[in-house]
């Protein structure tokens, strides 16, 4: 078995003495593990860092074998993003949350071609800390636990909506809120791709999202916690936007 692919190092592990195991993010296969053979090397070291673009061949006797992939340089995104401690913050907030939820060999195209984009973005704008939040938006659509937010899950009508329900996703008006607005999570204008996103509203979006990623998507997991990698994410955002 063979195949080539460009990707995205997602993880890697100590393998023995001299190897590693790494989780590759790829279109066509998902999240994809292997060996790679001298991983520890001066050569290897700089190339084999989460983030990291690369182009990869996995070979194995069998498919359901682990295999062991050759491993070749498009682009590093360490030198941009080693200095800045929230960025840093926000890729291993990523790279946590897709080892932890997808399914190994498990293609989701559109998912990698969102992550491409959003590990682009950091440590070169700003802006990323948003475009974090939309995916962890379209990672919940992807998981099969997303949110509609189209309209009142109470009235149906689409004027007002400021809370989201957490037992069904579905966005609530302010004026059916009534007695339980209280145990309702916010739905702020960034969640609805409205107004400026202000960096308290990126937090709300992210208590929201956060949310659902624990109490639906993990438990759906077997109930294992989420990684620490997003609490620190949303410590050092709550820090950095203070």
């Amino acid at each position: 078995m063979e195949w080539r692919a460009e990707g995205t190092l997602i993880s890697l592990r100590k393998h023995g003495e001299n190897a590693a195991i790494i989780e590759v993010l790829t279109a066509e296969h998902g999240l994809h593990a292997g060996v790679v053979r001298g991983a520890s090397s001066r050569k290897m070291t700089p190339i084999l860092q989460p983030g990291s673009q690369i182009d990869v061949t996995w070979k194995a006797r069998l498919e359901d074998h682990l295999g062991s992939f050759t491993v070749e340089p498009i682009r590093g995104r360490s030198a941009l993003i080693m200095n800045d401690r929230l960025a840093l913050a926000g890729l291993n907030a990523i790279c946590g949350l897709l080892s932890f939820v997808l399914a190994e060999r498990e293609p989701h195209a559109d998912l990698y071609l969102r992550t491409q984009e959003l590990l682009d973005l950091l440590g070169r704008t700003d802006a990323w800390p948003l475009a974090y939040l939309r995916w962890e938006v379209a990672l919940l659509d992807e998981m099969g636990f997303g949110m509609d937010l189209t309209a009142c899950a109470v009235t149906g009508h689409n004027d007002a909506l400021i809370y989201v329900s957490p037992r069904s996703g579905r966005a609530v008006s302010a004026s059916a809120a009534g007695e339980w607005a209280d145990r309702l999570l916010p739905l702020p204008p960034v969640l609805l791709g409205e107004g400026f996103a202000p960096n308290y509203e990126i937090l709300q979006g992210l208590q929201t999202t956060g949310y659902f990623l624990a109490n639906q998507l993990a438990k759906s997991l077997g109930n294992k916690p989420l990684p620490a990698a997003r609490q620190r994410l949303i410590d050092a955002l709550t820090k950095a936007m203070n």
